[in-house]
């Protein structure tokens, strides 16, 4: 028997990202956000969920625009850092030591330490609750050619991306491969008309 838990931001694991913004003064900025997901296949877009109450949401209200680093699990305390400072009060660039680029395509800057950014012009925003959802059309994946795979794709085991599990505030690596998506749920069908097959036959 399944206990109920209540309504509470359990689903998880999330990805756990780095948001870069100016700020309204045009100083480069950058946060910790777990609410954080894709929403569209064309255009491609993510959706990022930030308080009014943060110093990077007039940012990007100001700006149309952010990027999201994808942060390699040795910058986890640098991207918890992120989160609980405010860079209304102190520059989180200078504090961190890591290093803030002005993106080409949007006006947003991004951490040129993380592996993996996505470039995002504003598209859409609308409130859920205490958070503004802000829809980003994704213009450009920039990745270090030291994470890519023989393809050109970024390699995940390069990479290292942090999830964050939000009921006990844990930062997690990710786990091993499981299945190839699209393919091994084929198996389940096969495993059907096999035992349909031996029902008629009995």
């Amino acid at each position: 028997m399944k206990k109920s838990l209540g309504a509470q931001t359990l689903l998880y694991p999330s990805p756990a990202v780095a948001v870069g913004s100016y700020d309204t003064a045009g100083k480069p900025n950058v946060m910790a956000a777990a609410w954080v997901g894709l929403c569209s296949s064309r255009p491609p877009a993510v959706t990022v969920g930030i308080r009014e109450a943060c110093h990077t949401h007039a940012g990007i209200v100001e700006h149309q625009a952010f990027t999201l680093g994808i942060v390699p699990e040795h910058l986890v305390a640098e991207l918890d850092y992120f989160g609980l400072a405010s860079g209304a009060r102190e520059d989180k660039f200078d504090v961190s030591g890591l290093t803030a680029v002005k993106s080409e395509l949007v006006n947003a800057p991004y951490v040129t330490e993380f592996p993996v950014i996505v470039e995002c012009t504003l598209l859409k925003t609308f409130r859920v609750g205490i958070h503004t959802q802000f829809v980003g059309e994704i213009l450009d994946v920039k990745a270090d050619e030291s994470v890519l795979d023989e393809e050109g794709r970024p390699d995940v085991d390069k990479v290292q991306p942090i999830c964050f599990i939000p009921d006990i505030r844990e930062y997690r690596g990710l786990g091993k491969r499981l299945a190839k998506a699209f393919s091994c749920g084929r198996e389940v069908r096969r495993r059907k008309q096999g035992q349909d097959a031996e029902a008629t036959d009995s």
